[in-house]
């Protein structure tokens, strides 16, 4: 009987699958509290957001806590500097792309990933909050999966906190007009993000928040007409 080269090809694309979510786990199990700065691989040093980031990740890890980033240029590269100089603990989860990406000489925990939707596990399991800096398609991408999840309970609730103002007005001016006037979303909704230009409300507002720990996403139980995953 002929074998099915597709077929084969298909069963082996799991182990390799498998192979990064257990790579991943394993390294970032032991990593202890950390924020996942998002941003643009294409903004330049001389950038005042490129200084944002390096700021804000320095005082991430002056208040013990890693940094992750996307291990990229630009914004990932500027948030890996910040922490890696300040000491801290500096992560990068690269992805292997056909062009852009080249992982930053600032990690000092590199990761090397295939598939996206494994490298975003890492991004989201392994991270107290979220800071998003002006970024493209895929910054856009990792604001509203996060937002996704936190809304529909497959995940737990954690600050996803939006910097850069100027450059994401249009959005959230966007968000909160149309979005909510159409009914898209709902009013309460809004408040899933926290807009901040200051490194230091950053860091007020993750203390602030209750430690967040991962819930599988196996469905929600309903108690006291509150819902939580499960």
């Amino acid at each position: 009987m002929p074998v099915d080269v597709n077929m084969n090809q298909e069963t082996w694309r799991v182990f390799r699958i498998m192979a990064e979510f257990v790579e991943g786990f394993d390294e970032l199990s032991r990593l202890g509290p950390a924020v996942t700065i998002f941003g643009s691989a294409r903004t330049l040093p001389d950038n005042p957001y490129y200084k944002l980031a390096e700021a804000t990740a320095t005082a991430v890890v002056r208040n013990n806590m890693a940094v992750i980033t996307g291990g990229g240029g630009g914004i990932m590269e500027a948030a890996n500097k910040g922490a890696s100089e300040a000491g801290g603990k500096s992560v990068g989860l690269n992805i292997e792309l056909p062009f852009e990406q080249k992982p930053n000489k600032y990690q000092n925990l590199s990761l090397s990933f295939r598939y996206f939707f494994a490298r975003k596990t890492m991004f989201t399991k392994y991270a107290r909050a979220f800071v998003i800096m002006p970024g493209g398609f895929g910054t856009l991408d990792e604001l509203f999966e996060s937002l996704t999840l936190i809304q529909t309970l497959k995940m737990t609730r954690f600050p996803v906190i939006v910097m850069g103002s100027d450059y994401w007005k249009g959005l959230i001016e966007w968000i909160k007009t149309v979005m909510v006037h159409e009914g898209t979303i709902s009013p309460e909704d809004v408040d899933l993000y926290t807009v901040t230009d200051d490194p230091d409300e950053v860091i007020k507002i993750i203390n602030d928040f209750k430690v967040k720990e991962w819930v599988e996403p196996h469905g929600v139980v309903t108690h006291k007409n509150n819902h939580y995953p499960r």
